[in-house]
């Protein structure tokens, strides 16, 4: 490679890998520390400072300027042990923001009805800006799931899953909310100075969550986007032309060295448990690191940034409402 004096150099196999932490270290920010032992409380626990410190002076810009404090209200339905993880980790967040939070529990044998009533009346609640629904749902109300989401006002859907906001990100509006998780791998790359124009980005996973709105995110970025899924024909040969490759496949270590293209940016948003205390993502991290330029670990990579766009929408969401 080329050092910064502008010579060759030859560097071993150890030197590489340790090269490419590095790189991924960047490109999570808060990521140190965080690669060796992957534990189901380490994801999501802490935020690079940076982002930290700028959504607590949009907060206290709010505050002085019209004496409103953003407030997200979180849902969670039932005893799931991940999910209590998750909302107390957002519970944190918000307070070391700034943000009003409050986390309400139902029990697991909640209707929709009352599921949504509840939603109705935080829609009503003006020192509410932010409503969230944690998933998944218990089994009972599983299947109602699209009808409890599309019950929050598109302006509170600080998870960006109403069809409202779906319709504006495909149209490029940008007063609509993002999905947390595609927004935060978004801005990895954006702070990380990858060069998004021009290049080719290979989406591995069609969701609705994460694989659809991050198509159009790095479209709109001036990328040529492909989205692959399970009926996707010669997935390697696809997935090593990639300049950026995103893995939200759901399967763990289902992306393996020989698919990335020397070189390439990997973002790993899979989040696989393993063992009861044990995380992996959809990427083979231990041997992808050897090939790719820069890549995230799983924990403590793209979930850092998804709960920090979760506070950013929530700050959003209160200003739009402010305008309105």
């Amino acid at each position: 490679y080329t050092d910064a004096q502008g010579r060759q150099r030859t560097i071993t196999a150890n030197e590489a890998r340790d090269k490419n932490k590095a790189a991924g270290q960047a490109l999570g920010q808060s990521v140190v520390n965080k690669m060796a032992k992957p534990t189901l409380d380490d994801a999501g626990s802490t935020l690079d400072p940076s982002q930290l410190e700028e959504a607590k002076k949009q907060v206290l810009a709010l505050k002085e300027q019209y004496n409103i404090t953003p407030g997200l209200a979180v849902i969670i339905v039932g005893e799931n042990p991940a999910s209590k993880v998750y909302v107390n980790n957002k519970h944190r967040t918000c307070e070391e923001v700034g943000i009003y939070s409050e986390v309400i529990s139902m029990p697991a044998d909640t209707t929709k009805e009352q599921l949504i009533a509840k939603i109705d009346e935080l829609n009503y609640r003006q020192e509410i800006h932010g409503i969230l629904v944690q998933l998944p749902l218990p089994e009972a109300i599983a299947k109602e799931e699209a009808d409890i989401l599309n019950a929050i006002f598109p302006l509170k859907d600080v998870d960006g899953f109403h069809p409202v906001n779906v319709g504006k990100l495909m149209i490029g509006q940008d007063d609509g909310m993002i999905p947390c998780t595609p927004y935060g791998c978004l801005k990895m790359l954006q702070s990380a100075k990858i060069n998004i124009d021009g290049a080719h980005a290979v989406i591995v996973g069609r969701s609705n969550i994460v694989g659809k709105p991050m198509g159009q995110l790095l479209l709109a970025q001036n990328a040529t986007v492909t989205i692959c899924h399970s009926h996707t024909h010669n997935l390697k040969e696809i997935c090593r032309s990639a300049d950026i490759l995103v893995a939200a496949v759901g399967r763990p270590h289902f992306i393996t060295a020989d698919m990335i293209k020397p070189g390439a940016t990997v973002i790993d948003v899979g989040i696989n448990r393993i063992a009861p205390k044990k995380l992996v993502g959809d990427v083979d991290f231990d041997n992808a690191v050897e090939v790719a330029g820069a890549i995230t670990p799983v924990p403590g990579g793209v979930g850092l940034l998804t709960i920090a766009m979760l506070m950013q929408n929530t700050i959003n969401a209160a200003k739009l409402q402010l305008a309105k």
